[in-house]
């Protein structure tokens, strides 16, 4: 490579890269929006954004891939949870994606959905039998 081509080679880490591109899509925004109070069962995310369960967990692998959720198992349930990156520099672009996202009409009407949901006294049909999510851990609008 000659030195005018190096010149406009970018220098960007790859993981920040990934980073990025795990941020740039509206359903993994609304995803981890929702999942900013806390851990969130599967089930509730494909119940409140009307989405397909394969979409959702299509995004939910590409978040796990970036290192920005974690999900663990219990009994036929999956439940996600925002992880910080180890990176401290992610870690403050992931807190203020988190922050901005806060701020827009549409994540607003997910997170109100999502703990109506939640303190339904009588859930949704998909939702009668999933786990509750912890709405003592769940952020204030």
């Amino acid at each position: 490579m000659d030195a005018r081509a190096q010149m406009y080679t970018p220098a960007v880490r790859p993981d920040l890269v990934v980073l990025f591109n795990a941020l740039a899509d509206r359903t993994r925004l609304r995803l981890l929006n929702l999942m900013a109070g806390g851990e969130v069962c599967v089930c509730y995310f494909v119940e409140l954004l009307e989405e397909a369960q394969p979409k959702i967990s299509r995004h939910l692998a590409y978040l796990r891939r970036a290192g920005l959720v974690a999900a663990r198992r219990d009994g036929k349930w999956m439940h996600y949870r925002i992880v910080t990156p180890p990176d401290a520099a992610a870690a403050r672009i992931l807190e203020c994606a988190l922050a901005a996202t806060a701020e827009e009409r549409q994540m607003q009407r997910d997170r109100a959905r999502f703990e109506r949901a939640c303190c339904a006294v009588r859930l949704p049909e998909p939702l009668q039998h999933a786990p509750k999510p912890e709405m003592a851990r769940a952020r204030p609008n």
